[in-house]
Formats: C-alpha cells, sequence, structure tokens
C-alpha cells in the first residue's frame, strides 16, 4: 500500500510538511519555483562570504521551529540566550538593557523595566501595569482583531515615546508593523507568549550559521535521505481535481498525488487553484508588509555586542554577522528594518548616506574604521500586514477541496509572520493530510 503527497513550495513551512510527510514513510515530492530552498530565509554569496536576506532570529517559546531543527540535527547551529538580555543604544544617552531575572513570570521582567533608563520613572511604572493588563486578554478573544496595538496602549497609560522607546522594540520585529499599525490580537499572542506567560520563553535565539546551511542544506539533505524527490525549478501553475488524485499542471507536464499541500506565498495560492477553492479577496487583503536589511563590512571590529536594539534613531535593530558569514577580517554589522515601508522605496545610496551615520553615532568606534562594503537586501512582500481585522481573511489549513491542505505563516496559526508560524502551519497541514489521505494499492498488488 503506498501514497504520494506533494508539496508545492519549498519554503519553511514546505519544508516541514514534506519532512513530516517523509517520517511516516510517506512518498513525497517537493516542487520549488526557484533554483533554491528555503522560502523568505536564504543566503546568497558576496566577495567571498555569505550575506542572509534578512536577520532572523526565534524565541525559546518557539517550539516548532526549535523542534524542526532538532529534527534536522542543526538545533546546536541557533545560539539561545542562556537568559534574556538586550542591549539597547541611543546616540543621545547612555545604553540601557533589558534583561529577565529568575522570578516566575511575568515579575521576571518587572526589576529591568523599573530601571529602563530611556522612558521616564513614572513611564516605567505605567509600563509594568500596562505589560500586567495585557497578561490578563484572552488571546481567543475575537475583539482584540478590532483595534490596533497602539490604540490599546494609549488607553492604558502609554506615553509616545514609551510606545517608541520600549513597545516597538519588540513589536516591530516580531509583528513587522509598529505599534499603530498593528492587530492587537497579534501582539497579544507575542507578547504574552513570548514574554509574559513563561519567564524563560523570552530568551533569543540567533543563528550562527548562514541561513542556506541552516534551512535549506539541511532539511534537503534529510529529505533526500528519506527517499523524498526535491524538485527545484519546477513551477506548479495550476492544481485540479482529477477523480481520486490530484493532478499538478508543472512546466510542460503534469505529475499526479493523491494530497496535495500547497505551501507558496499568500498572494500566489489563489492562481493555482480551481475558482472557489480559497478565497481570492480575503488572501488579497493580507496585503504586504516589507523588510529591509543594510549590511555593513568595517575594516574593524566597531560593534561589541552579539545584538542590540536602538532608540532615537532609524536604527531598529543590529546584529554582529562576522563569525556566521564567514568574513575573514574585520566586522559584519547587518541592520535590520521592519515594517520598511519608507526604506523599500530609498535607493542604495540614500539608504547608505541616512545609515552610515546612523550607526556612527550609535557605535563611536564606526567613525575611525574603514567602510569596506554596503550592500541592501529588500523583501517587499516579507510577510503579510498584520493589521486589524487580519485574523477574518486567514484560511485553516483544510480546503473545500478533498485532499488539498495550506500551509504558510498567513494561515491561520495564530502567529503572526514568524518562523514559528510557518514551520507550525506546515506541521498542521502534513498532519491532515497523513490522517485524511487514504493509501492506495500499488500496480504490483493490484495484479496479484
Amino acid at each position: 500500500m503506498s501514497r504520494h503527497i506533494a508539496v508545492v513550495g519549498g519554503g519553511l513551512a514546505g519544508l516541514a510538511a514534506a519532512l513530516e510527510c517523509a517520517d511516516a514513510g510517506t512518498e513525497v515530492t517537493l516542487y520549488e519555483s526557484r533554483s533554491r530552498v528555503g522560502g523568505a530565509t536564504f543566503s546568497v554569496r558576496r566577495d567571498g562570504h555569505w550575506l542572509d536576506n534578512g536577520q532572523h532570529v526565534a524565541l525559546r517559546c518557539c517550539t516548532a521551529y526549535r523542534g524542526f531543527l532538532r529534527r534536522l540535527g542543526v538545533d546546536s547551529l541557533l545560539d539561545v540566550q542562556p537568559r534574556l538580555r538586550i542591549p539597547v543604544l541611543s546616540p543621545s544617552a547612555p545604553r540601557a538593557v533589558l534583561e529577565r531575572n529568575a522570578l516566575p513570570a511575568p515579575f521576571q521582567l518587572g526589576g529591568t523595566l523599573l530601571r529602563y533608563t530611556h522612558l521616564s520613572v513614572r513611564e516605567r511604572v505605567l509600563a509594568c501595569r500596562a505589560a500586567l493588563a495585557l497578561r490578563s486578554l484572552d488571546m481567543a478573544d475575537p475583539a482584540l482583531d478590532e483595534q490596533t496595538f497602539g490604540r490599546w496602549l494609549r488607553a492604558h497609560g502609554q506615553s509616545e515615546r514609551a510606545v517608541s522607546a520600549l513597545w516597538n522594540l519588540i513589536a516591530l520585529p516580531t509583528l513587522n508593523l509598529s505599534a499603530d499599525d498593528a492587530s492587537l490580537a497579534l501582539a497579544v499572542k507575542v507578547f504574552r507568549t513570548g514574554l509574559l506567560d513563561e519567564s524563560d520563553a523570552c530568551d533569543i535565539a540567533v543563528p550562527t550559521v548562514p541561513l542556506q546551511q541552516l534551512h535549506a542544506d539541511a532539511a534537503t539533505a534529510e529529505l533526500v535521505a528519506l527517499g523524498a524527490t526535491v524538485e527545484k525549478g519546477a513551477a506548479v501553475r495550476a492544481i485540479e481535481r482529477d477523480g481520486d488524485v490530484l493532478t499538478l499542471r508543472v512546466g510542460d507536464g503534469t505529475a499526479a498525488a493523491d494530497a496535495v499541500i500547497l505551501a507558496v506565498p499568500h498572494d500566489v495560492a489563489a492562481g493555482l487553484l480551481p475558482a472557489g477553492v480559497v478565497d481570492a479577496e480575503a488572501l488579497e487583503k493580507l496585503g504586504a508588509s516589507p523588510i529591509v536589511n543594510i549590511h555593513l563590512h568595517y575594516d574593524r571590529a566597531v560593534f561589541d555586542e552579539p545584538f542590540a536594539a536602538a532608540v532615537d534613531s532609524p536604527v531598529q535593530w543590529l546584529f554582529d554577522r562576522t563569525a556566521s558569514s564567514g568574513i575573514g577580517d574585520g566586522q559584519l554589522v547587518s541592520i535590520s528594518l521592519s515594517g520598511a515601508d519608507d526604506e523599500l522605496a530609498r535607493s542604495q545610496e540614500e539608504l547608505q548616506g541616512i545609515y552610515v551615520t546612523a550607526l556612527e553615532r550609535l557605535l563611536p568606534a564606526a567613525k575611525d574604521a574603514t567602510l569596506l562594503d554596503f550592500s541592501v537586501t529588500r523583501q517587499p512582500r516579507a510577510t503579510f500586514r498584520g493589521r486589524p481585522g487580519t485574523r477574518a481573511y486567514r484560511p485553516a489549513a483544510r480546503t473545500s477541496l478533498p485532499g488539498l491542505y495550506l500551509a504558510g505563516a498567513w494561515t491561520d496559526t495564530g502567529w503572526p509572520a514568524t518562523m514559528e508560524g510557518a514551520v507550525l502551519s506546515g506541521l498542521t497541514a502534513a498532519r491532515a493530510a497523513l490522517v485524511e489521505t487514504p493509501t492506495r494499492r500499488s500496480s504490483l498488488e493490484e495484479a496479484a
């Protein structure tokens, strides 16, 4: 007895789905239209070293993503902090540090909030009160998706300064939108799961190798070892139901499968399916939010932390990516800019003028260093746009077409568009397909 499951899309969702199905002993074919897998997490070679397309991090609470890496045998390549520590830099004030203590949640963050010098004493006290109020919200309450996180924060005493210098430090990189634009429901998911419900959930994990090695190479090798087929440069043009099987139009030919897991971006999915299988208008309303990353290679060390956040600066977060990039001399500093609508529209020359100066103001050592290289990676449609109302537009894994399942960080995972949400969606779709897809008799069995 056998069954064949096709996975369309080789991002994290597709790789997780394919691996789950292959682990179950199912025949699996993964189709990826590009010449590489990895989806929105990939690396490129530049002047003999690696640049990740964007800085991707996880939290200790990202159990699906960390489990995926553990299954691939590469979890040791994700450096998890023993205890949360975020330096927060400013061009006009001494650095502050946000760090947790050993107390149970939510008190592990109380002390650091009360000592956070980028806010006034009054703002710190009010921030602690808002955190406790946030912890009391029910993540399942649909009303949370009817307002922005920023509106809720201001209703709970948070000043403009507190929103920009504290809450957006977490909201921007996790929601890919500022608090004033983001759905309260998604913010509650992030802040409760990542910061307020468990004491160690907030510890940050950063890859120590290029994403190509961590995700694409490791997953491809494991899938091939399990007997799965990985087809790169294989663009699926349509998926149709044909009797008991699903037919995929791949290039100039066709392929059949007992079940299909469609793990492509939300703005592509509807165009591959028969009308009415997914709500095309809803997927269009999910929109897109960009991410821009800026990579600066200096001839010497200018930054003395593995990463830091910034306030009162166009810089949001910066990372030391020297070791992971394979650079043999100097230091590579990468700046990650989320919700980067303005930056997306700027030329590389404009960005260089802004961010070289901004980094020199944050890192005085950069003033005396020589900039060897400056490059920009842009993701115009990095994630869906998690505004109020988003929840209604996100589909479940199961569809109205028997045997067809959806995966992707844009599906209804409860998470914003994160690596955790992507892997979780792939696992959800794969497990549904494995339970609901019957096995077929092989041709030899039928002949007997």
